[in-house]
């Protein structure tokens, strides 16, 4: 990849999880990221990395051990990921047990979205605001 390719992520989001794998069933299961590559050290996730199927991006986690040099605090992350239907993601996400924080809702801006909480205590915004465009 160059850092001109813009079809591969140039960006994950990183977050660490007391239970790593029941993390990735969730993120799989209730908002539709695809596991792209796991791996395991002594039976926990040393590395696992999730892709979001609707644009370049994706989420880097493992098993939280404290103490080592790249550590963070389980539950204390917070994202926002674009998708062209907030409706049937938020309805996804609601029958797979995620816990709504702020309800479906259209905003001032011009996005339709809301906020979940993972079973870790992660929150997780999906809206159909895309951002501010590049300037080439």
């Amino acid at each position: 990849m160059q850092a001109t390719d813009r079809t591969s992520p140039g960006l994950f989001h990183t977050l660490q999880a007391v239970d790593a794998g029941a993390l990735i069933d969730f993120c799989t299961e209730a908002f539709g990221f695809v596991l792209t590559a796991r791996y395991e050290d002594d039976g926990r996730v040393a590395h696992a990395e999730l892709r979001w199927p609707e644009a370049p991006g994706g989420v880097m986690l493992g098993t939280y051990a404290p103490g080592r040099e790249y550590s963070q605090t389980p539950g204390t992350a917070g994202a926002y990921l674009v998708t062209a239907d907030a409706d049937a993601l938020c309805a996804r996400a609601l029958a797979r047990g995620a816990e709504i924080v702020v309800p479906l809702r259209d905003t001032d801006y011009g996005s339709r979205e809301f906020t979940v909480r993972d079973p870790e205590g992660n929150l997780w915004s999906f809206g159909t605001y895309p951002g501010a465009p590049l300037e080439e």
